[in-house]
């Protein structure tokens, strides 16, 4: 049951639809599978997907969780897909270094172009460990990985806030991976090139998603 992680939908949203189909769940019930499962299905996903770009996008984004600021540090490839997500207390360097070690872990090599606004706890990460990368600090060039963050907004809205830290971590790896395989980029091809890729990333889907599943 990965709809909660591929559509802006509650966990009472689900289990109405599923209702209306004649499957009598509760809401809870339907939390259990969203995260059993769809942790299975990214994981199926990222094995698939393929080479991300050699230009990485770096942002962070205030999360008020359980009435307390926490960030959301995220990191994007030069086409928009993310690479990682990091939920963090603090914004300072070893906040930051903290990621970049989890992206080259994940990636398993350094970008060509590291690309953040003027945080300077980016800068101080970057030239400790990733001294060799060309650093652009710039809020306008910055504009790929602040985007991303646009689902992650919808989905706050949607929660009325998010209730821990762990959740939204857990959460939120679950949604990149899915969001990366529909993120078509509408605005950058022809009607028919975006229907046929629209195509793909379906066929994609369904071979993931009827895939036999752990329970």
């Amino acid at each position: 049951l990965p709809l909660p992680f591929r559509f802006p939908l509650s966990l009472r949203m689900v289990e109405e639809m599923l209702a209306a189909r004649g499957i009598t769940v509760s809401h809870e019930t339907v939390r259990q599978w969203a995260l059993t499962f769809g942790r299975e299905i990214a994981d199926r996903l990222r094995r698939r997907a393929p080479r991300r770009g050699d230009k990485w996008h770096l942002d962070e984004v205030v999360l008020t969780i359980a009435g307390t600021k926490h960030y959301l540090w995220r990191a994007v490839d030069r086409d928009g897909f993310v690479l990682d997500v990091l939920v963090q207390s603090r914004r300072d360097a070893e906040a930051a270094k903290r990621l970049l070690r989890k992206l080259l872990k994940k990636q398993g090599r350094a970008p060509r172009v590291l690309v953040t606004d003027k945080l300077k706890s980016c800068a101080v990460a970057k030239r400790t460990i990733m001294p060799g990368v060309e650093h652009r600090q710039h809020k306008g060039v910055n504009n790929r990985a602040e985007n991303s963050h646009q689902p992650t907004r919808r989905r706050e809205r949607q929660m009325k806030r998010f209730k821990s830290p762990r959740p939204v971590q857990r959460f939120l790896s679950i949604q990149d991976p899915i969001a990366n395989l529909f993120h078509l980029r509408r605005d950058h091809r022809p009607a028919s090139d975006y229907h046929a890729a629209r195509a793909q990333a379906f066929t994609a889907w369904v071979e993931v998603d009827r895939a036999p599943l752990a329970a």
